[in-house]
């Protein structure tokens, strides 16, 4: 049978009573995709770590695999111990182990300096419990000094425990491909599965990329920068950008595409639905059940 890729969508946890009610719906309807499961983001510093835990246990009781995240920053081993174990009794089985965004006024930054400690630490106190996914950068970490040095600090991760990665959003395959031959040359072989960022708003698109150090190729920017406030122009453009994009890392052996959905159906909907997923997904579980059946 051939293996099965890996195709995930991300939320984060809102803010308001309202915007909960709202992620209910979303996620009803980015579940109607069969993801393989859902990551939910933890705010810089720790500051939606409740949100986290609600939203994750949730997706657990509805029967769907749930992924919180756990950072660094802001944390102590007392605090990550106690955030583990809950998410243990809980039955989830699934985390994303990152270092985490610095809150805007710094504060207190925890006993944790990097994501290979915070692996090292959860794999001490919890064994094999948890599957542990990283995060990558295949255009380098905008604080690595080198992208030699952000390929070493990925590998400290691998070593330290980690069963997965997920890389941060890019719209140039190469600098995946690249990524790949770089982590493969120092003998590391998790699956690293590709971030996919839909394009609907580019003011939006920009102002994320400038955070996060993620390239905006120039031919993309200055045809989005054509539209204006077009929205209509730039969301059909941003679905044949990023459809091209996906199939382009699928068709060179990309094991899985991670959706970085903003709290939307429609896009990621329309994307999936334009890469078959779910049609190859269904394809693929006869197979399966007959494994299974004559093990």
């Amino acid at each position: 049978m051939p293996s099965q890729k890996s195709f995930s969508i991300e939320l984060f946890p809102p803010k308001t009573p309202e915007a909960i009610d709202e992620l209910r719906v979303t996620r009803t309807r980015l579940a109607e995709l069969s993801p393989k499961y859902f990551s939910i983001t933890f705010g810089a510093g720790g500051s939606t770590q409740q949100g986290t835990h609600d939203i994750a246990l949730e997706i657990q009781q509805e029967g769907y695999e749930a992924a919180p995240h756990v950072t660094c920053i802001g944390s102590t081993r007392e605090t990550v111990r106690e955030r583990l174990n809950k998410y243990r009794s809980c039955g989830i089985r699934h985390i994303v182990a990152l270092r985490g965004d610095l809150p805007s006024s710094y504060g207190v930054l925890g006993e944790f300096r990097y994501a290979n400690e915070l692996v090292e630490f959860i794999r001490a106190e919890t064994g094999d419990w948890f599957r542990i996914d990283v995060a990558a950068y295949p255009e380098m970490h905008p604080q690595a000094k080198s992208m030699t040095d952000d390929v070493d600090n990925f590998v400290r991760k691998v070593k330290a425990g980690a069963d997965a990665a997920i890389t941060q959003y890019f719209y140039n395959p190469a600098a995946y491909f690249r990524f790949m031959e770089n982590v493969q040359a120092a003998n590391v072989s998790i699956p690293v599965i590709a971030g996919i960022m839909p394009i609907t708003n580019y003011t939006q698109l920009a102002r994320f990329s400038d955070m996060c150090g993620a390239e905006i190729p120039r031919w993309i920017r200055l045809r989005l920068e054509s539209y204006g406030n077009d929205l209509a122009s730039i969301r059909a453009f941003g679905l044949d950008v990023v459809t091209e994009l996906c199939e382009q890392l699928l068709a060179g052996g990309a094991p899985g595409l991670h959706f970085y959905s903003l709290n939307r159906a429609a896009i990621t909907s329309e994307i999936w639905k334009r890469l078959g997923l779910h049609e190859k997904k269904a394809a693929l579980e006869p197979a399966e059940e007959k494994e299974i059946v004559s093990a």
